[in-house]
């Protein structure tokens, strides 16, 4: 396959340009229909001229179709782009990409998705998209999944396919709440997450940040006793990783732990610890959820982030990171990873 793509690639370069055009306006379709050709033009850098005539072929082919709403996939457009997923992986490097990546973090798997989600945001779909798939592939009858909140795991919540529910799913939140978003709340998101596949989910009524005296008390609950239970016996914990002065703002953090944070140089932040570059936790808040020692005990830990400016917290964390841990991330963060 990769002498034939490189023979390709040196006589028809054209041809796979061409085919990568095509791959990612279908791509871009599929994540945000309905959408305009206009919007589509700005998304991704074409002019209007040139996707006109890449939308008038695409819809001859019958792979897309026009309503008042905007543009959408047909049912042979959707086979047609999981088919190509994998050859464009092939194509673009991707797949040689992911094995480099999982080499060099030390991980289970490694999972890429094209394009860089801080460039254009609709990449955070893709993310959710591949996430999605991921979990399909490892799910067991009867799991448990524990979530954690943030932007990227709510935007993999609303990728869910409805069939995921067969296997009998209970969503849980991995911690309570934080700050003022309820949209990227634990709580909301594996509400959605259950909404989404028909599924069971349980909701996790604390605060995920408390002084020591309140946690003491708030452990002694028989209601939080239970749920702790139930989050730390999670088959998968799917998590985002954060960046870690983004993340201490959020938690409208104390003048004195942010500078605690900012002197111990922390760079990534995920469930509560704050790591630096060499993957040193140099602070921990007192959270009521689960552990970095828990994910242990999760048959598959997957990790959800990406962007390039994400990098430096992905790789932070990914020092303490079990080897049990997936990640899922985009081009843009795996291409600075690799370098690093």
């Amino acid at each position: 396959m990769d002498f034939l793509l490189d023979i390709q690639k040196r006589i028809l370069p054209d041809l796979v340009e061409i085919m990568q055009k095509r791959y990612l306006i279908l791509q871009y379709i599929h994540t945000m229909q309905p959408v305009g050709r206009r919007n589509l033009a700005v998304s991704l850098g074409f002019t209007e001229r040139v996707l006109r005539g890449e939308v008038e072929f695409l819809k001859e082919q019958d792979l897309i179709q026009m309503s008042a709403q905007g543009m959408s996939l047909t049912k042979e457009g959707k086979d047609i782009l999981e088919s190509l997923e994998g050859v464009m992986s092939d194509i673009t490097g991707l797949s040689k990409l992911e094995q480099q990546l999982q080499n060099k973090l030390g991980i289970t798997k490694a999972i890429i998705v094209p394009g860089d989600s801080d460039q254009s945001p609709w990449i955070k779909r893709e993310l959710g998209k591949a996430c999605a798939v991921c979990m399909k592939n490892r799910l067991k009858a009867e799991n448990i999944i524990a979530v954690t909140g943030g932007s990227t795991i709510a935007a993999v919540a609303e990728m869910l396919p409805p069939e995921l529910g067969e296997k009998k799913l209970l969503f849980v939140p991995a911690r309570g709440g934080l700050g003022h978003d309820v949209n990227n709340q634990a709580s909301t998101i594996s509400a959605i997450m259950a909404s989404k596949t028909n599924s069971q989910h349980q909701v996790f009524y604390v605060p995920d940040q408390v002084s020591s005296e309140i946690y003491e008390s708030f452990i002694k609950e028989p209601m939080v006793i239970e749920m702790l239970s139930l989050i730390k016996s999670a088959d998968i914990v799917l998590h985002g990783i954060g960046d870690a002065i983004t993340m201490a703002e959020r938690r409208s953090t104390s003048p004195e732990v942010m500078d605690k944070i900012i002197k111990g140089n922390a760079v990534g932040e995920a469930f509560g610890y704050y790591f630096n570059e060499d993957g040193e936790i140099v602070h921990k808040v007192q959270t009521i959820g689960i552990q970095l020692t828990d994910l242990n005990e999760a048959d598959f830990v997957i990790a959800v982030a990406g962007g390039a400016s994400k990098a430096k917290a992905i790789r932070a964390y990914m020092k303490q990171a079990p080897e049990s841990t997936i990640l899922v991330t985009d081009e843009g963060a795996a291409r600075i990873l690799i370098r690093g």
